[in-house]
């Protein structure tokens, strides 16, 4: 069972998996046997808005760590998200044709995006952050956020 570290901010209550890692912008980065999954952290789906519609690149696509993997369309805004991985997808989510909201429901776990064959995760997964480190990024962001409401 995957575990959680949280905060509450304002009235808004947030989670960051402990088994997985993070990029800056709030992408999660789960190794799993020979892949890399991939999703939104609570945080990033939560100061987003409400997922109308989550467009990956398609199975066979081969990204960089840095590069473009999906766009998140919200009531707010569209998001960009980049990999925090190198290598190939190798699946899609098939949730987010039919249900993207599942992003906002439970972003760790049926919310995930796609699924990563990595090419160099050793030297990708060094340039992320732990999860103590991006839930301090995370509550920092917060705090400012809600000092602007």
């Amino acid at each position: 069972m995957t575990e959680f570290l949280e905060t509450t901010v304002d009235k808004f209550i947030f989670r960051v998996a402990t088994d997985r890692k993070y990029s800056h912008e709030g992408v999660w980065a789960k190794a799993q046997e020979d892949y890399v999954r991939i999703g939104l952290s609570d945080f990033l789906q939560q100061r987003s808005g409400d997922v109308a519609f989550a467009d990956v690149k398609p199975v066979g696509t081969v990204v960089s760590f840095g590069e473009e993997v999906a766009k998140v369309e919200t009531i707010k805004v569209t998001i960009q998200l980049n990999s925090p991985s190198s290598g190939t997808v190798v699946e899609i989510n098939p949730v987010m044709e039919d249900a993207p909201e599942a992003i906002n429901q439970d972003p760790y776990a049926e919310g995930w995006l796609a699924l990563i064959e990595p090419s160099g995760w050793e030297a990708d997964s060094a340039r992320l952050m732990d999860a103590q480190s991006y839930f301090e990024q995370m509550k920092v962001e917060a705090e400012e956020e809600a000092k602007k409401l």
